[in-house]
This record gives structure tokens, C-alpha cells and sequence, in this order.
């Protein structure tokens, strides 16, 4: 079972976590015990997200077990998480056992304050291009970027595309159609 972890912070974008978690947690429905997709949170207490959400987490950072995929959303509580200590060691102390750290629209970065993303290739929200370049990061205009453990992927509705690609990845492309399939999404995602 591959465990994902959703990190959650105050003022988060809501689709940027629940694209993603939603077809990470669906492949389930097809192929069970495939996934585990935690949420993890600072704090143990209820998470506003920008839209007025409230999320209450599965664990707290501080509680989190190692993780085979970290996915890290975006949105104007960014400004905040991005510079959050805690956050950010969170992030880095995942790499060495994460097979992927992702993100999703702004939380790219997230990736670049926790040191992650220079000298690599990324994407973010088309609207932060230049201030993600400023990270010394080669910034792409595409949908999703795969560099080494780095995956970053571009505007809100991205996050879709980001849980296709991760299935592509970890069950290959058959199972990823057959998820996309049953929750009625109709883009090519062999092209991802």
C-alpha cells in the first residue's frame, strides 16, 4: 500500500488537495488497498482553507509516518506556510524515503523555501512564473514536471492531472484510465 500524505495549512486552496486526493483515493474503489491518503496538518485542529473549508487532519506533522508521496497544494495561505520552519522541515525530512515530493498550482513554493526545487525544472500557477524563476528553477508552461523525486504540477485544476500522472507512475497507465473512466474524467491522460 502506498502511502500519500496531503499537507494541509490554513487558507489552502481547495481544489489544489481535493483533485488530487480524490483520484489518489479512488484507485481504491478499482484495485482496494492500493492507496492510503492521509491528510497532515501542524495541528490536530480543523484547517480553514481559503474557500471557507474546514478539514479536520488524519495526523499531525509531528506524527506523520514516513511517506512514500508528499503532495503539497497551494493558495494564498502559502505566503505564510511557505516561511513556516516547521513546514519546511517537514518537507525535507520525507525526501530520503519519498519516492516523489509533489506539488500542486503555488505550493511549488513550499518545495523552493524547503530547498527543493533550484537548479531543477517546475511549474507553478501560470500568474507566479517569474517569482518562482527567482528560486533559481527552470520554470515550464506545462501542466505537469517531473524532475527526479520533484513533481510539480501547474494551475488549480492541475491537481487532477498531478493524481493521474502519480497512478501512471505507480500502477501504470491501464489502471489510471480505469480510474479516470470511473470517475468520468475524459482527457487523455496517456499524454501526462
Amino acid at each position: 500500500m502506498v502511502k500519500i500524505g496531503v499537507l494541509l495549512f490554513p487558507q489552502v486552496e481547495e481544489l489544489d488537495f481535493v483533485g488530487p486526493f480524490e483520484v489518489l483515493s479512488h484507485v481504491n474503489k478499482i484495485r482496494p488497498d492500493s492507496t492510503k491518503v492521509l491528510l497532515v496538518a501542524e495541528s490536530a485542529e480543523p484547517v480553514r482553507a481559503y474557500n471557507g473549508m474546514q478539514i479536520i487532519p488524519d495526523t499531525t506533522i509531528a506524527n506523520c509516518p514516513a511517506l512514500d508521496i508528499v503532495v503539497v497544494p497551494g493558495g494564498k495561505g502559502r505566503l505564510t506556510a511557505m516561511k513556516n520552519v516547521v513546514i519546511q522541515e517537514f518537507i525535507q525530512k520525507q525526501i530520503p524515503t519519498a519516492n516523489y515530493i509533489t506539488s500542486v498550482c503555488t505550493g511549488a513554493f513550499l518545495l523552493a523555501e524547503a530547498g527543493l526545487l533550484k537548479g531543477k525544472r517546475a511549474t507553478t500557477y501560470h500568474a507566479a512564473f517569474a517569482e518562482l524563476a527567482a528560486y533559481s528553477v527552470q520554470v515550464l508552461p506545462q501542466k505537469i514536471v517531473h524532475d527526479g523525486k520533484i513533481i510539480t504540477a501547474g494551475g488549480v485544476s492541475s491537481g487532477i492531472e498531478l493524481g493521474f500522472y502519480l497512478l501512471k507512475q505507480l500502477f501504470g497507465l491501464k489502471l489510471a484510465q480505469e480510474v479516470a473512466q470511473s470517475i468520468e474524467y475524459h482527457a487523455d491522460i496517456s499524454t501526462l
